[in-house]
């Protein structure tokens, strides 16, 4: 009895206390309290304001935007203020009345009961914002502290101020706190459309926010009883269940998650970014859905770039498919990956540059072996297939591989690698021996962002320049990577469609109704697929493929990328505003020239051609063994190379195998000219038209391919090794 004497007597004094201390602690104003409030989140705005991206920054509590009170429901406000303080509106900051009745219970009972308002609640939460060790139960001195703060409070505050910063600060359930996370969190709502149920189970979290659903049910039925909603008690148990158990999943926006993780730093943040709201999900639903129709190839990641080729700004940044990948958070436009054929146009310009071709010079896609230190690089074109004699247009367009190595070899891989930093490839720091002839498909691994930036550069006359609107990257200043001319013929390549047809033929996905020069791409095996194009106003970079890196199942640039491509640049290009969106051809710059061409033989038909001034030419004859190339249907076996065997193979006989059953059959890389024969160390062995099957004899041999005029067209050093095998039978 003496301990209970002895509390209640305690008690008794700092009630006294309580009642005649004049000292506030609480000094905040309100606008001071809400500038300080931080929410957890951050905001990714798009261009014209509309929120993109919600993403969250500070785990250790969830705090959304401030709520103001205009914005809460009526509903809420009335179960919030009946159930925690009745007298809110007529008490100035403490209830008196309530504190005496309080402490005559507490007299003569254990259990004690508060009595604090609504005010007295606010002044704890400031006073625990302002001093983060101070949570809990508090004793009696930090009652009347906080009572005091209440009457300071109340005699500075609005009540209206005071009601919407409690309901901004006070925890409900978990790691919810404020009106807003409890109301998106829990119902899936905004606090203005919260119901009379729903209201009443958030009142009565505060006193208890971690309660089991079944007693908050019971809480909330009491308290809707007395609100003279007894009817939104049916089937309030099942509610409670359902909404007050953890998870706890907050709806946000969710449009542009890697470039918000980019821009957004620190909690509370708001940017507002460069993307257009409608371009940005448009991109996200094509992506989606093109890799949905290629689901059964095994391809699930994509990325899409779109800039403003005039002001650099990003107005689509989709890093990933979203829920169709299975790395949803890499950010594919930032990813390395291989940039098959997408190099090529910045390849042939510096060959153009440099006047060592045109656009009408002729190449010569024929099988070729290339001596590395590696081994022998044998490039191929995509089909497997050679065209022969071919005008740089043509090679470009059709993305043919061997003109390109052929390119390379009189560019030099170094020069090659030198330009693409130019051009911004970030990722190609090795030297061109480094990365060796293949540099010239794409074997070295590129950035979507840089190459998209890149061809960026081909639409504004050569000049590269940043993209605008990243953060974390040092300013540079543009440069002129190519010339005005250079570039311009280039894109007028590209947007050639009939120097497509050998490979996409004449109609193909990428031929818009408007101007636009794109490339394809894709890299060794079916691992990553590209296109990348650009009209007179936009930019468009897109990649398809697996962010594990596993290959795609007969995945062409056509089939992967190329339709979300052309349906961006379709949807860029349409009516906006009653006005179209108008890409024609760019102007021919000064120093470029227009001829009109036609070729001997006439491996192409006539056209107009474009030159640098100074390199033009009317008549293109092929030079050495492609000027003799036909231009009728015999001009492909004109092109005849010898396939196998290669430049410095070795043959190894095999003494298991009877000598009879051990040949060479030689092989050209397409059927050879009539007349045409093989030469084996200057002894002839019979045409090439014909299968040859050569009995193979140890020792160093040389084999000729030789036309109908008895002319060498190409020519190759082989060995064989083993033992020497004798035999009645002629060589043939």
């Amino acid at each position: 009895m003496t301990v209970k004497l002895h509390r209640k007597r305690m008690f008794i004094w700092a009630l006294l206390l309580w009642c005649l201390s004049g000292c506030a602690l609480a000094q905040s104003t309100f606008a001071e309290v809400k500038a300080q409030y931080t929410p957890s989140d951050a905001w990714l705005l798009a261009q014209n304001g509309e929120v993109l991206q919600q993403l969250r920054l500070d785990f250790s509590v969830r705090r959304l935007a401030w709520t103001p009170l205009e914005a809460v429901s009526p509903a809420l406000l009335s179960a919030l203020i009946y159930s925690e303080d009745k007298q809110f509106y007529q008490h100035s900051g403490v209830d008196w009345r309530a504190v005496a009745a309080a402490s005559w219970r507490n007299l003569w009972s254990t259990r004690t009961r508060g009595a604090s308002t609504l005010t007295m609640q606010l002044a704890g939460l400031l006073d625990e914002q302002a001093d983060s060790r101070r949570t809990g139960r508090r004793n009696v001195l930090q009652k009347i502290g906080q009572g005091t703060d209440a009457l300071w409070l109340d005699a500075r505050w609005q009540k209206a101020e005071i009601l919407e910063a409690y309901l901004n600060l006070v925890s409900f359930r978990g790691e919810l706190q404020g009106v807003a996370a409890m109301s998106f969190g829990l119902f899936g709502k905004s606090p203005a459309a919260l119901d009379a149920r729903e209201s009443a189970l958030a009142a009565v979290l505060l006193r208890a926010p971690n309660v089991p659903p079944r007693r908050a049910a019971e809480r909330a039925c009491v308290l809707l009883k007395q609100l003279g909603a007894s009817a939104q008690c049916a089937d309030l148990e099942g509610f409670a269940a359902l909404k007050l158990s953890p998870p706890y999943q907050i709806p946000a926006p969710d449009h542009a998650p890697h470039l918000a993780r980019m821009l957004l730093k620190t909690a509370g943040q708001t940017v507002r970014s460069t993307l257009d709201a409608d371009l940005q999900r448009y991109a996200n639903q094509q992506l989606r859905a093109n890799l949905m129709q290629l689901e059964h190839r095994n391809a699930q990641d994509g990325a899409v770039l779109v800039l403003d080729n005039q002001t650099g700004q990003v107005l689509a940044w989709v890093g990933s498919s979203g829920k169709l990948s299975s790395a949803p958070d890499v950010d594919a436009i930032l990813a390395q990956r291989q940039a098959g054929s997408t190099l090529k146009p910045f390849l042939y310009g510096i060959a153009l540059e440099k006047r060592a071709l045109t656009a009408a010079s002729i190449l010569d896609d024929t099988p070729v072996r290339i001596t590395t230190p590696n081994g022998l690089y044998v490039p191929q074109n995509y089909d497997k297939h050679f065209v022969g004699a071919v005008s740089l247009r043509m090679a470009l367009g059709s993305s043919l591989n061997v003109p390109a190595v052929r390119t390379l070899l009189r560019v030099t891989p170094d020069v090659f690698q030198q330009r693409l930093m130019q051009l911004g490839f970030t990722t190609l720091k090795e030297s061109g021996d480094y990365y060796g002839y293949s540099l010239a498909l794409g074997s070295a691994d590129v950035r979507l962002l840089d190459l998209t930036n890149a061809y960026r550069a081909l639409a504004n006359q050569g000049q590269w320049r940043e993209v605008s609107g990243l953060v974390g990257k040092t300013a540079q200043p543009p440069r002129q990577v190519f010339t005005a001319q250079t570039a311009a013929i280039v894109a007028d390549i590209l947007a050639d469609r009939s120097a497509r047809h050998h490979t996409y033929g004449l109609d193909s996905v990428l031929s818009t109704h408007y101007w636009t020069a794109v490339k394809t791409g894709t890299s060794k095996d079916m691992r990553d697929n590209w296109c990348i194009g650009f009209s007179r106003r936009y930019t468009v970079g897109v990649w398809v493929g697996n962010a594990k890196g596993e290959p795609m199942h007969d995945v062409s640039g056509i089939s992967g990328a190329a339709p979300v491509w052309v349906a961006l640049m379709d949807y860029l290009h349409r009516r906006q505003d009653g006005l179209s969106v108008r890409s024609d051809p760019p102007p021919i710059p000064r120093g470029v020239v227009q001829r009109q061409i036609r070729f001997e033989p006439a491996l192409e038909p006539p056209r107009t051609e474009l030159f640098l001034a100074g390199t033009a030419q009317t008549v293109i004859r092929a030079s050495g063994e492609l000027g003799r190339a036909r231009s009728d249907v015999q001009a492909a076996s004109s092109m005849a190379r010898i396939s196998y065997p290669s430049t410095g193979v070795i043959i190894a006989l095999d003494p298991e195998i009877p000598p009879a059953r051990q040949r060479v059959v030689f092989k050209t890389s397409v059927v050879a000219g009539r007349g045409w024969r093989w030469v084996l160390d200057n002894q002839p062995l019979g045409e090439a038209r014909q299968l040859t099957a050569w009995f193979p004899m140890p020792g160093q041999h040389l084999l000729v391919l030789q036309d109908a005029q008895g002319i060498a067209v190409d020519q190759v050093r082989f060995e064989v090794r083993g033992a020497t095998m004798k035999t009645s039978e002629p060589h043939r």
